[in-house]
């Protein structure tokens, strides 16, 4: 496994193919929980509006990124995932195979039922909860409810 740079569309080697898989599966989660408290996902800060992409979503996964490098990297560092699990196509991208996928995605569901303690709310909660609780955060900012977003930082 190595990593010279970041490739996205498509990915070019296997580490790029397991960040996409995964950046792909949080902006999805993103998307889902912006949309249930009222909120555009399309309609983003940072991320410039482009058709059919979720840019507050894309946002507010930016707050996670550790998350998914660092999930990518333990499946790495533990043999967990092999050169096996990727398949590349003749035009140079990689991606996932389906028992690659299935693998990623069983590590990803663990790891979201990890407890963290919020740093804004002092509770303990599920990590697989982050992309709701930052959403209604946002949310609450949003309306006025609160004076500024608290984002998540990792610490």
């Amino acid at each position: 496994f190595y990593l010279a740079n970041r490739t996205k569309r498509p990915p070019l080697d296997r580490v790029n193919a397991m960040l996409s898989f995964l950046y792909t599966i949080a902006i999805s989660s993103y998307t889902s929980a912006l949309e249930s408290v009222g909120l555009d996902s399309c309609l983003g800060f940072y991320h410039a509006l482009r058709s059919g992409r979720s840019s507050l979503s894309c946002d507010l996964v930016e707050e996670v990124r550790c998350v998914v490098e660092r999930l990518v990297l333990t499946m790495i560092n533990l043999k967990m995932i092999k050169p096996e699990d990727f398949e590349t196509q003749v035009s140079g991208a990689v991606y996932l195979s389906k028992e690659g996928k299935k693998k990623v995605l069983t590590a990803w569901q663990e790891r979201k039922r990890t407890s963290i303690v919020h740093p804004y709310l002092g509770e303990k909660i599920q990590q697989g909860l982050l992309p709701y609780v930052q959403s209604s955060l946002l949310a609450k900012y949003i309306r006025g409810e609160l004076d500024e977003y608290p984002n998540y930082l990792l610490k």
